[in-house]
């Protein structure tokens, strides 16, 4: 295994790549007792058209997370997820637009736990009567998400930016798509995206690096096949929105809104970890805690703590997201384009900037705290050709001139759209 020292964190990183391309990086803490392991798929809801073995598929929304379901069953009738609990793990699972992680945390039997976890994503067992028991469970999930505001209110601002992108749909389908997912849909994307040279596994507690790597061997074996490029469709139109404005009304007790606009993604590698890191440092100087903008808002009772701002890259996509609650979202617009454009005009501050530089890497050091957050970044990055460890080092060289730019890029006139959900009238 290679071994990386980072120093500046006291971290060392051990990675090695499989003969079957699985990538593998294992940070060891000796003396913690809590252990995380996740493994995933650079596979998520986006994925939905390709080409696998000279047949194209255009499968329905919604089969990345159903096939996340499906995959807890095994051939004997057992549950994963009750095996790796007895065992005294914590297991769960997640998808995304991009990925799926399958992961656990124990304190005790970690070898068991992290064979358990490399078997059952490696066996895949789908049935025609397993799969069509999921659909009402599924179905269920899906209807809680259409009454939840806050993810009506994301959906509908993606759709306001995105004409045709498939981020714009949800991750866990509709109702009627996931009728259409039948076992022979999940073995293709299975077969497709679940190769070894498509995963990564990220470790970190008190482990032995060189064992975790023997057993990931002994487990997973196979060859390094070749994995599908994802077919996003036709690239959208310029950066402009497709919808600059939508209102709905929803079962809230007070107007929320989104407001962002859509970014042109870096290359892979270092350069996509820069521009992650540029993007969110400005948006920490343009709309953060101690901004002018926020505190001159939060003031005048327009703003209030429920209030958030990232830089969200996902399936070949940048999208720019500001999200609150307000009274009057149409005036925060308005103010937040036009500090936009006193921020492009004038810059930032020497001495703001570099109280929000380290701000943002005492964030990030913080961060490292959590063994789980460090395993999923580890394993994003992975799939996007840089290592995450190297962002705090990479971070004490963003530069001023380059928040400025993002501000004035992303934030140009007629890029930014608005979203609000509104209380209903009576």
């Amino acid at each position: 295994m290679h071994r990386t020292d980072y120093s500046n964190i006291g971290e060392t990183l051990y990675s090695a790549e499989l003969k079957n391309g699985l990538r593998l990086f294992v940070i060891p803490k000796k003396g913690f007792q809590s252990c995380f392991a996740v493994f995933a798929a650079n596979y998520g809801g986006a994925a939905r058209v390709f080409t696998l073995d000279g047949q194209r598929f255009d499968t329905p929304a919604g089969v990345a997370h159903y096939l996340e379901h499906k995959m807890f069953d095994m051939p004997d009738g057992d549950s994963a997820i009750n095996l790796l609990t007895a065992n005294g793990a914590d297991p769960n699972a997640s998808t995304g637009d991009d990925m799926t992680c399958y992961y656990f945390q124990c304190t005790e039997r970690f070898e068991e736990n992290l064979r358990l976890l490399l078997h059952f994503v490696s066996t895949p067992y789908f049935t025609e009567e397993t799969v069509q028991k999921e659909r009402g469970i599924i179905a269920q999930e899906i209807q809680m998400g259409e009454d939840d505001p806050g993810l009506t209110l994301f959906y509908n601002f993606l759709r306001q930016l995105y004409a045709r992108h498939p981020i714009r749909d949800r991750v866990a389908g509709t109702v009627e798509s996931i009728q259409a997912i039948t076992p022979e849909v999940l073995h293709a994307c299975y077969r497709a995206f679940y190769a070894p040279g498509n995963m990564c596994l990220c470790v970190e507690g008190d482990v032995d690096p060189e064992r975790v790597l023997q057993i990931a061997g002994e487990v997973l074996g196979g060859e390094n096949r070749p994995v599908p490029v994802p077919d996003y469709g036709e690239e959208e139109a310029p950066l402009l929105p497709a919808e600059p404005f939508r209102r709905e009304e929803a079962a809230v007790s007070a107007p929320q809104f989104m407001i962002g606009s859509r970014l042109l993604p870096a290359p892979e590698g270092e350069r996509a970890l820069r521009q992650r890191l540029v993007s969110q440092l400005a948006l920490r100087l343009l709309v953060g805690a101690s901004s002018p903008f926020y505190t001159k808002l939060y003031a005048e009772g327009l703003l209030n703590r429920d209030f958030d701002y990232e830089a969200y890259f996902s399936s070949g996509t940048g999208t720019l997201i500001i999200e609150g609650e307000s009274e009057d979202p149409e005036k925060v617009f308005e103010a937040l384009k036009a500090e936009a454009a006193r921020v492009s005009a004038e810059g930032f501050s020497d001495e703001r900037f570099e109280r929000a530089k380290r701000a943002s890497l005492g964030a990030r050091l913080r961060g490292l705290e959590d063994f789980g957050s460090v395993c999923v970044s580890l394993a994003s990055g992975a799939f996007e050709g840089y290592c995450s460890l190297d962002a705090i080092e990479m971070l004490g060289s963003v530069t001023r001139a380059e928040c400025e730019a993002f501000v004035r890029e992303a934030m140009a006139p007629g890029r930014l759209a608005l979203s609000i959900i509104e209380p209903k009238k009576g």
